[in-house]
């Protein structure tokens, strides 16, 4: 196995999550748990029109690859659609499983090069995601039925 886990980078993304609050009235929630480690992620949104995310809330219950995961998230959503942080993710869980050789797109998703080889902790690191996506399509599919 390659380095330290739990690097300077990872704690510090760890301890900077935005959008680390709940939305009083989202048009789509979403709620992830990770059998493997039990973290637990809450995500609630507003959208655009267009499904954007507009207004993001995040409860973050994870090890700190997890919150770190959050927080490259969290930095990044805003404005995107769940097609657009779906494609993010993909690439991310590719990289992870070892078929692609980056990490995907956004700044600092470099940091987690070193959960690459524990592979005990790539759920937590995809929840934020999985989250997001969910409440993303939740509030977009809310729209369609209003």
């Amino acid at each position: 196995m390659s380095g330290a886990l739990y690097t300077r980078e990872i704690l510090r993304l760890a301890v900077s999550i935005p959008h680390q609050h709940r939305l009083d009235n989202p048009e789509g929630t979403a709620e992830r748990r990770s059998r493997t480690c039990g973290s637990k992620v809450a995500a609630d949104v507003r959208v655009t029109e267009k499904g954007e995310l507009q207004d993001l809330g995040l409860e973050i219950n994870a090890c700190a690859l997890g919150q770190a995961s959050a927080a490259i998230l969290g930095a990044q959503a805003v404005g995107r659609t769940a097609e657009e942080i779906g494609a993010v993710r993909d690439s991310l869980a590719a990289f992870l499983a070892g078929s692609n050789g980056t990490p995907g797109p956004w700044p600092d998703m470099d940091k987690l090069v070193p959960a690459r080889d524990h592979k005990g902790r790539h759920a937590a690191i995809l929840l934020p995601y999985d989250a997001v996506i969910a409440a993303l399509t939740d509030a977009v599919a809310n729209q369609e039925g209003t």
